[in-house]
């Protein structure tokens, strides 16, 4: 299949595709005569993985690691199981960093009710 199919069957763009490429997280494909790249159904089942991958926000430096332990299947997954793990940990994190954000926010929002920006209290607080 060439690169088109590819994108369309894993739904991740060409253009991501080739920087998958570039940056060594997919291999190079074959070409064929006419230097058309020709993938394989194990290319499809890798872009999914890795598109899957970053919709967890994992890095790239991670994904890395996972795919190439993914290629040894009788090794361990601790890695992968440390990698998932701290991955958790900083969404986690995050999540208490916008719980916070959010409670700003909301007194933010609730400090004002004026109607003229000259008596804004929240731009007053963001100003002080």
């Amino acid at each position: 299949m060439r690169i088109s199919e590819l994108a369309k069957a894993s739904k991740v763009s060409v253009k991501t595709i080739r920087y998958y490429e570039q940056i060594a997280l997919l291999p190079l494909p074959a070409r064929d005569k006419n230097g058309y790249r020709v993938y394989t159904q194990d290319d499809v089942n890798t872009v999914i993985f890795i598109r899957r991958c970053r919709e967890l926000n994992i890095s790239v430096k991670n994904i890395k690691r996972i795919v190439g332990i993914r290629k040894q299947p009788t090794a361990s997954c601790a890695e992968v199981d440390n990698i998932i793990q701290a991955q958790l940990q900083k969404i986690q994190q995050t999540q208490k960093e916008l719980a916070l954000l959010a409670d700003s926010l909301q007194v933010l929002v609730q400090s004002c009710s004026n109607k003229q920006v000259k008596d804004c209290k929240i731009l007053h607080h963001l100003n002080a």
